[in-house]
């Protein structure tokens, strides 16, 4: 597999040849975490679409596959599943400069407020706070991407997420399922009001493929994700179909891109994880180039 820009950047910039950090944030001024070349949320209109196993193989992709200087924020406050998925239990420890030092796996340096809590613990009080210590008091060092595994919904957290954190894009996620791409469709609507683009749709749980016969069964519907994606003008990015093997491994805290390489959904993952890149970098030259000046 060939280098993508970004690998390609980190090596022009260790030999000199770039004098600062790339960005292809949409925002103004790039994402607001320092060090942090792009920051991308996996979102969702509703909880259950698999957003969160989407996230973590997706980062740990982008890690293996792509080389690249990953990090991943469990958001969800109120139900972290990063340190279980990702096989995290250890408290971080904390840098002279009293900042948090992310905890590591998979060559994936990640934070999770279920590190600071413990499991039965009930969270009350500013999600905004939390979320604050968790982004800008985090020693995160240089990262390629920060992947924001995003609280499912579309409240005035997640608005207010993507307004602080200046998002480079949002990846959507949902089952073929009409009553879930109906939520993905606001999910969607709700980073264009706050004018982040919208990196595509990934339809998980697509299929089940019996084991033994090899037959497809289309549980949740067929095509939607299609569809929907044409409708609002989305790419649609990958489908991943449902297997036990992505359940085990994400209780077991191994990826399946990790724990099965060569399956149908690893690959699923790495291929949205390769056009995530493409996207960023399409992005990113529409911003060098910018509008163009008639006289």
């Amino acid at each position: 597999m060939g280098h993508s820009f970004f690998s390609m950047q980190r090596i022009a910039s260790r030999s000199g040849l770039l004098g600062r950090r790339w960005y292809s944030s949409a925002t103004k001024g790039g994402p607001s975490i320092a060090g942090v070349g792009n920051i991308i949320a996996v979102a969702s209109g509703k909880g259950g679409v698999g957003k969160s196993t989407t996230a973590v193989n997706i980062a740990v992709a982008l890690a293996k596959e792509f080389k690249l200087q990953v990090g991943l924020l469990d958001a969800d406050i109120y139900g972290p599943s990063i340190p279980t998925m990702m096989n995290l239990h250890a408290k971080p420890e904390v840098s002279e400069d009293m900042k948090m030092i992310p905890v590591e796996n998979h060559g994936v340096r990640c934070m999770s407020i279920g590190f600071l809590v413990d499991k039965t613990h009930q969270l009350f009080g500013e999600v905004m706070s939390a979320l604050e210590k968790m982004t800008r008091g985090v020693a995160w060092g240089d990262l390629d991407i920060l992947v924001v595994d995003m609280p499912p919904g579309t409240g005035d957290a997640q608005l207010s997420m993507s307004q602080r954190l200046r998002l480079s894009g949002a990846l959507i996620v949902s089952t073929p399922q009409d009553i879930a791409l109906i939520d993905a469709r606001r999910g969607a609507n709700m980073f264009c009001k706050v004018q982040v683009p919208i990196l595509g749709l990934v339809e998980n749980m697509s299929c089940f493929k019996c084991p033994k016969c090899g037959e497809k069964s289309y549980i949740f519907g067929e095509g939607g994700a299609q569809r929907t994606a044409e409708e609002m003008d989305m790419k649609l990015l990958g489908d991943v179909p449902l297997e036990i093997s992505i359940r085990t491994g994400s209780d077991e805290g191994k990826p399946i891109v990790v724990s099965s390489p060569n399956s149908a959904s690893a690959q699923a993952y790495v291929n949205v994880a390769e056009k995530v890149t493409q996207r960023l970098n399409e992005l990113a030259e529409e911003r060098r180039m910018g509008p163009e000046i008639l006289l």
